[in-house]
């Protein structure tokens, strides 16, 4: 069966209306948008709250160390979900592998928090 230039015509319809909408509207955007800055408009500004100190001052290792660890243990308790649905069906040893897992991460909670990874102030 040949192919007709016609079977290609929603793809290209489709391609056209993908370039043309970011394009059409960033345009209409800009011709839309109030252009007057002032000062007040160019200051950083943080949920309300004036910024205190240099812009980009470092923040503290701490907030990256407890970011991570909200992670590892979040993403750590969405194992333990197929685990529970499948408990029947994997029987003894399922049960003796997730404590052995859950026993790890025991063995890591209790590790941080005794570095005092898990204190804010």
């Amino acid at each position: 069966m040949p192919v007709s230039g016609v079977s290609y015509l929603p793809i290209l319809i489709f391609l056209a209306v993908a370039i043309l909408f970011p394009v059409v509207s960033l345009l209409l955007a800009r011709v839309v948008r109030p252009s007057n800055y002032s000062r007040a408009k160019m200051d950083p500004y943080e949920c309300g709250v004036e910024t205190q100190g240099e812009p980009r001052q470092r923040y503290s290792i701490h907030y990256y160390v407890i970011a991570v660890l909200f992670v590892v243990f979040d993403v750590e308790t969405i194992f333990l979900f197929p685990w529970a649905v499948k408990y029947r069906a994997l029987g003894l040893f399922g049960f003796v592998e997730m404590l052995v897992f859950l026993a790890i991460l025991v063995i890591g909670y209790l590790y941080a928090w005794k570095k005092g990874a898990l204190e804010w102030v």
